[in-house]
C-alpha cells in the first residue's frame, strides 16, 4: 500500500511538492512522482518533520494543579526545588503515568513526535522512573521518548544521589543528567560534572545536564563539562541545557568558549518561556532575559534547540506543549527575525532538536526514513511562524496520528 501526498510545500526541499510513502517509509520526494494507491491533496500547505521537544519534565506535568494552594508562590527556581521533595513522597506510578499521559497528549496533539524527558531519580523508590519506563514502551507507536536520569536534588546535596543516578542508568535511562549549580559548593558541582561524564562513558549513555540555570555569572560548569567531553571525544553525545548564566557572561569569556564549543561538538537547549519567567528575579532594571546566547550559537553552527521544559508544575504554572508558542517566544527573546533567520527558524523545534538528541540518522524528511511529518496551516516558514500556525495533521510511519480541518467561520467577518 502506498500513499502519495501532492500539492505540498516541503520544508528543506525547495522544488518538491510531493511525497511518496510506501510501507511506512519515504520512497520519493519531488514532483510528478509515479505511483500512489491513495492520493492526498495537501492544498499548498507546508510539510515539515515533526516537532521535537528536547527538554521536558513529564514526571512533573500537572503537579502544580495537584498541589493546589501549596504550589510555588514566589515564582523562583529554588522555591520550586524546595517544594518538590515533600510532594514527591506522595507520588504513585499510576498517578505519574496518568498526568504524564496528559502532557504527552498536549504535545503529540500539536505535532511533537519526539520527547526527551528529565525524570527525578533522587528517590530511592524510583517512582517517576518506573512510570516513565513503562510509558516509553506503551506510547512508542505515537511518540519516541528519551529518558534522562536527573538528580533534581543534586548528586551530593541529596545523600546517595550519585548512586541513584547510576542505578537509574542500569534500569534503562538513556541519558545521564545533573544539576551542578545546585550542589552545596563549587567543588561538589565540579565533582558531579566529572561523575556525569564518567557514568556516561561507563554505560555508553548520552549526557544532558541542567547547567548553570542561574543568573550568577560565576557559575561556569559548562566550561568544565565542555572540557571533559572535548578530551574524551564525547561532545556530540552531550547537551548542556539552560546555560542561563552564559547569557550574562562577558564577551571575552563567551568568545573564547565559542571556539571550544565548536571543537567539542556539544549541543545546547534553551527554554525560552520558562527561563524568561524564572530568571532575573533578583534584578531590578535592567532585567535579564534568562536566555543563553542562542543567536551566536546559530551564527557559528553550534547545535541549539528550543524546549517547553514544564507544563503546570511548581517551576512554571503555564505551558501546554505548543512548540510554535515556544518558538515564537524564543525568536523574540533572542532577536532572531532577519529573513535568512526566519527561513530556518523551524529547525529550532525540529532538526536542531534532533541534533541535540543524537537522532539525526533516523529523523527528517529524507528517502528511506520513516514517513514521519506534520502538515502546518500555512504555505511557507515565514507564514507559519508569523501566524503561529496550527498543525493540521501529524503522520507517523505513513499513518495519521490525527487530522483536522482548516479553521473556518460560521459567520465570516466582512470588511
Amino acid at each position: 500500500m502506498s500513499t502519495k501526498f501532492i500539492n505540498g510545500r516541503i520544508y528543506k526541499h525547495e522544488d518538491a511538492t510531493e511525497i511518496l510513502v510506501e510501507d511506512g517509509k519515504i520512497k520519493a520526494i519531488g514532483q510528478n512522482l509515479e505511483g500512489g494507491d491513495e492520493i492526498v491533496d495537501l492544498k499548498g500547505k507546508l510539510v515539515t518533520a515533526p516537532y521535537v521537544d528536547p527538554h521536558l519534565h513529564l514526571d512533573y506535568v500537572y503537579t502544580l494543579e495537584a498541589m493546589g494552594a501549596q504550589g510555588a508562590k514566589s515564582g523562583t527556581l529554588f522555591e520550586a526545588i524546595e517544594l518538590w521533595p515533600e510532594f514527591k513522597r506522595s507520588l504513585t506510578v499510576e498517578g505519574v503515568k496518568e498526568r504524564a499521559k496528559r502532557g504527552i497528549y498536549d504535545e503529540v496533539s500539536q505535532g511533537v513526535q519526539t520527547i526527551r524527558t528529565h525524570v527525578d531519580v533522587t528517590d530511592p523508590t524510583f517512582t517517576g522512573l518506573k512510570a516513565m519506563l513503562e510509558l516509553k514502551d506503551e506510547m512508542k507507536d505515537i511518540v519516541d521518548i528519551q529518558i534522562v536520569a536527573f538528580p533534581q536534588e543534586g548528586m551530593y546535596t541529596y545523600r546517595g544521589g550519585k548512586e541513584l543516578v547510576e542505578e537509574a542508568l542500569k534500569m534503562g535511562a538513556d541519558c545521564v543528567g545533573g544539576i551542578p549549580h545546585y550542589e552545596p559548593a563549587r567543588e561538589f558541582g565540579e565533582r558531579s560534572v566529572h561523575d556525569i561524564v564518567d557514568l556516561a562513558i561507563k554505560y555508553d549513555k548520552l549526557i544532558d545536564v541542567h547547567c548553570d540555570e542561574t543568573d550568577d555569572v560565576q557559575s561556569r560548569f559548562v566550561e568544565l563539562l565542555n572540557a571533559l567531553v572535548l578530551m574524551e571525544d564525547y561532545g556530540t553525545r552531550t547537551t548542556a541545557s539552560h546555560t542561563c548564566s552564559f547569557g550574562s557572561a562577558d564577551d571575552s569569556y563567551a568568545f573564547r568558549m565559542f571556539d571550544l564549543f565548536k571543537r567539542s561538538g556539544i549541543s545546547f537547549i534553551a527554554c525560552p518561556t520558562e527561563n524568561a519567567y524564572l530568571q532575573g528575579r533578583q534584578d531590578t532594571y535592567p532585567k535579564r532575559r534568562g536566555l543563553t546566547r542562542v543567536k551566536e550559537f546559530l551564527e557559528r553552527d553550534i547545535p541549539v534547540a528550543f524546549a517547553q521544559d514544564s507544563i503546570n508544575d511548581p517551576w512554571y504554572p503555564m505551558g501546554n506543549g505548543n512548540m510554535m508558542n515556544i518558538l515564537d517566544n524564543g525568536l523574540h527573546l533572542a532577536q532572531i527575525m532577519a529573513p535568512h533567520e526566519i527561513e530556518t527558524a523551524l529547525d529550532l523545534i525540529s532538526y536542531q532538536g534532533a541534533r541535540c538528541l543524537s537522532i539525526e540518522d533516523s529523523y527528517g524528511l529524507n528517502l528511506g526514513k520513516d514517513a514521519n511529518f506534520i502538515i502546518l496551516d500555512g504555505d511557507s516558514p515565514y507564514d507559519v511562524i508569523r501566524n503561529r500556525a496550527e498543525v493540521l495533521a501529524s503522520v507517523r510511519k505513513g499513518e495519521y496520528l490525527f487530522k483536522k480541518a482548516e479553521r473556518r467561520f460560521d459567520i465570516s467577518l466582512k470588511l
